[in-house]
């Protein structure tokens, strides 16, 4: 038996919580139906642990939205009413700031503006796509359908996400700490040995000269340096918010080996999962070009959405569009293809979603696994040589007092 940790609405609309233990989750849910509540979630117990966990600068605005999509369609597919379901996931919300958003849409709702509206007020946390969506529910009253697949469609999006950004902590932190350490060995370590060599008349060895050589440059320029990196970092960071510049950097990236192809395919997943599920609710194709471009990270990749558009209202369909805007995988343009073809585009779009992001894992595992050993040769390469020409010179102090 395991212990579930739930959250449940009661018939008077207030919150239950607590746990229960049982063999699945399936069974919980049930237990809580029988006794007349409504499960809104359900998960094993929540513990204190020393498990590593992202920063909440990483989770972000994301996680939110999360929720909220998977708190309000369980509500709405409940039978609540759309302005008490809100009322509710504003009360779950532990988060302050995202319980006052839910406010305010609550507000805005009950002044007489439609939901999607209502969530447009707030587009740093809610897209062009998600409204479109539920614009599209309220339209064909099925808001509980749509939030359902709202739901699929930001829970993949952030496992994909959370899996890129997790793969890379380790190999930057491990950048970072190697960095710092030869910075203390050329600072700190290397100035007190050379000490030794101040009064001393001896012939030093070339790597031991170089060492010193190099050691007195960081202590003198090193500021220098920081300083003119600093400066670079700025500059980069300024020509990066403009168009040309933002261009320049994403195709830059699109361009280094084995992560510039992992990147590529994570944004054909972002691409397609968006596409299937604004194709399989309704919304023109050429729409659902304009909002997919909308969310894509990578400005190079999302520039081609605007001639592929053109090419389907000159009735081309997508896939030919596709393959010639050259920035998708291959394999892409045929899938889409296949899904002209037999009539089900939004069942393919989401086949490849699915391929991608298997394939977006695969390619970061395999970057990973190229990049922590090599920055591991590189540190010990280093630090080696380092420490061999310290040993140089205390074997040459040796030799002469032999």
């Amino acid at each position: 038996m395991t212990t579930f940790f739930f959250k449940a609405i009661a018939s008077d609309g207030k919150v239950r919580s607590g746990t229960l233990s049982a063999e699945t989750e399936k069974f919980v849910t049930q237990e809580l139906r029988r006794q007349g509540l409504t499960p809104v979630f359900v998960g094993l117990e929540q513990k204190k642990s020393l498990e590593f966990k992202l920063p909440s600068f990483v989770q972000g605005r994301r996680r939110d939205v999360l929720f909220f999509t998977q708190e309000l369609s369980t509500l709405l597919n409940a039978g609540v009413p759309i302005d008490r379901a809100l009322a509710i996931t504003s009360e779950l919300t532990e988060r302050p700031q995202f319980r006052f958003i839910m406010q305010d849409v609550l507000r805005i709702l009950k002044g007489g503006r439609s939901l999607a509206d209502s969530l447009a007020s707030h587009p740093l946390y809610f897209s062009d796509l998600y409204i479109n969506m539920v614009r599209a529910g309220e339209a064909s009253g099925s808001l509980a359908v749509i939030f359902e697949r709202l739901t699929e469609f930001e829970r993949t999006r952030d496992d994909l996400k959370t899996y890129i950004v997790s793969s890379m902590v380790y190999p930057t932190l491990l950048a970072i700490v190697g960095a710092g350490s030869i910075y203390i060995i050329l600072n700190f370590v290397v100035p007190r040995f050379a000490s030794i060599f101040e009064n001393s008349h001896m012939v030093m060895p070339l790597p031991t000269k170089m060492l010193l050589e190099i050691s007195r440059i960081v202590r003198s320029y090193g500021w220098m340096f920081f300083t003119a990196l600093t400066a670079f970092i700025v500059i980069l960071r300024g020509y990066m918010a403009t168009r040309a510049g933002r261009l320049w950097w994403d195709g830059l990236i699109l361009k280094i080996p084995v992560l510039g192809g992992a990147l590529r395919k994570a944004e054909t997943a972002r691409f397609a999962r968006a596409m299937g599920t604004l194709v399989a609710n309704g919304v023109p194709l050429v729409q659902c070009l304009n909002i997919s471009g909308a969310i894509l990270s990578n400005k190079v990749i999302a520039r081609t959405m605007e001639p592929i558009a053109q090419g389907v209202k000159r009735g081309e369909g997508i896939a030919a569009p596709v393959r010639r805007a050259g920035q998708f995988p291959p394999l892409a343009g045929h899938l889409l293809a296949v899904g002209e073809e037999t009539g089900r585009l939004d069942q393919m779009f989401n086949r490849m979603a699915d391929i991608y992001e298997t394939d977006t894992r695969d390619s970061i595992k395999r970057f990973t696994s190229l990049f922590e050993p090599l920055i591991i040769l590189v540190m010990g390469i280093v630090v080696g040589v380092l420490i061999l020409s310290m040993l140089m010179a205390i074997t040459s102090i040796n030799d002469v007092a032999l």
